[in-house]
């Protein structure tokens, strides 16, 4: 078949696009806000896109048209939708595609406010390590995967579930389309207040996620989140974290280099487990995923141990961007304070006597909602310096802090900031004030001008080894 995606460039379209593309389907597309690592992986896939909406430019043998959340869709904007229609091509969100081609598959969805992507691509991994061909479905792209979405020859799909909304005209949560047979949920805290003003209203999804579930589906959830302890009430569930407590734990944690821990099952078993990921927040993802595939029966030690020393992490959650440079640099998923704040204690943890310069830029709504000001009392703790980059201009219509006021609650908790207006603005900055034993955090869930392109090889110019 012939598919076009209009907004291909998105995560979650772009993998869904490398799925059909395993099946030997005909795929291409368009999209206006483009940026790597997405752009890159298509481009690695050969999938052709456009940037830009242009009528004349859709294919005229269309089949079905997935068509994204972010990509403009009102009509008045979006020729190449009207185009579309008025052909009569079927058309589907990724989420209501991609839970109707997994339908009767064996499928673990992954879900929770942060870890998706790293505990789906890492089960990936070990399933693959093990001698499996799983499909998947990863809204990032992995380190040690082809692709971020594969169709796979076994029954087993593996699947990242966001609780975003569906679009503007459908309130779901991506989740609520797909027929999990287990759920692993790595974490539950407030996010995209946008769409889920109180916690209430974000948790809701959850429950229903939970409550939806088939009676003997295997549930798998991290204890260290209340609400997770009240939304599973009254089912069984195996429980995890990095600290001992019911389930599954890791004992004996020596963070290095390589980082080596001991995940003790329940009924006292252990298993020595060996990663280079960084961040304790690591260490819980791993023990998560290792509870899920143990209790599924899927793998055993040896396997499990081989896919976790293997597995190097998704491009933006702490991947290293430096190869040779004495100030190495790493680039962060910050699309929210949690996510922002356990990539900082991490980059604290492994390098304890560097100053750590992190570059951010406040690209989701919730770092510029006014409400969320007070996370900068405290998201920054420990950082040596910020260089702040502008919020973007998206969401116009809604009351948004400016620069200005960020840098100010930035500055007012004790850690020195400065404003930039752009990519070369940072590395003028950086020019002037680097000593060369410092590490540099890149942290946004946008495309911080380019930065994560153009900064490694600056680095590797000028701190050369």
């Amino acid at each position: 078949m012939n598919f076009y995606f209009l907004g291909i460039a998105g995560a979650g379209m772009s993998a869904l696009a490398s799925i059909l593309v395993t099946e030997g389907h005909t795929v291409s597309g368009s999209d206006d806000g483009v940026f790597p690592p997405v752009t890159t992986y298509l481009g690695r896939l050969a999938i052709p896109y456009h940037v830009g909406f242009d009528a004349g430019l859709v294919p005229p043998d269309v089949d079905a048209a997935v068509v994204g959340s972010s990509a403009k869709l009102d009509l008045a904007h979006n020729p190449e939708l009207a185009e579309l229609k008025r052909r009569g091509v079927p058309l589907y969100s990724f989420p209501e595609f991609l839970g109707r081609h997994t339908a009767g598959r064996d499928t673990v969805v992954v879900a929770g406010s942060f870890g998706k992507s790293s505990v789906t691509a890492l089960l990936a991994v070990i399933l693959t390590e093990a001698g499996g061909d799983p499909g998947y479905f990863i809204g990032a792209v992995p380190l040690d995967l082809p692709l971020t979405g594969r169709s796979g020859t076994d029954l087993l799909f593996v699947m990242e579930g966001d609780e975003y909304i569906v679009g503007p005209g459908d309130p779901r949560s991506k989740f609520a389309l797909y027929a999990p047979k287990s759920l692993l949920i790595t974490s539950l805290i407030h996010d995209h207040v946008n769409v889920f003003p109180t916690m209430a209203d974000y948790e809701a999804p959850f429950a229903q996620l939970i409550a939806g579930l088939p009676p003997d589906a295997l549930l798998v959830c991290a204890h260290p989140f209340e609400a997770l302890h009240r939304l599973a009430a009254g089912r069984r569930v195996v429980w995890y974290g990095r600290e001992p407590g019911p389930g599954y734990h890791a004992e004996n944690l020596t963070v290095g280099e390589v980082t080596r821990f001991d995940l003790v099952i329940p009924g006292g078993a252990r298993i020595p487990l060996e990663t280079e990921l960084l961040g304790l927040h690591n260490i819980e993802n791993i023990v998560g995923a290792a509870a899920l595939l143990l209790e599924r029966g899927d793998v055993g030690a040896e396997a499990l141990q081989r896919g976790i020393r293997r597995f190097r992490g998704v491009a933006r959650r702490l991947d290293k961007k430096t190869t040779a440079s004495r100030i190495p640099a790493y680039e962060g998923f910050g699309s929210s304070y949690e996510k922002a704040r356990s990539a900082i204690e991490a980059i604290l943890l492994h390098f304890p006597d560097r100053p750590c310069v992190v570059v951010f830029e406040p690209h989701t709504f919730s770092w510029r909602d006014p409400a969320a000001l007070a996370w900068y009392d405290t998201v920054f703790e420990g950082v040596g310096r910020v260089l702040l980059l502008p919020p973007p201009r998206h969401g116009a219509g809604r009351a948004q802090s400016t620069q200005g006021e960020i840098a100010e609650r930035i500055a007012a908790a004790g850690v020195q900031v400065t404003s930039v207006t752009n990519a070369s603005a940072v590395l003028a900055d950086l020019s002037a004030t680097l000593a060369g034993d410092e590490v540099i955090l890149l942290l946004s869930s946008g495309p911080l001008d380019a930065l994560p392109e153009t900064l490694p090889p600056w680095l590797e110019a000028r701190f050369a080894p």
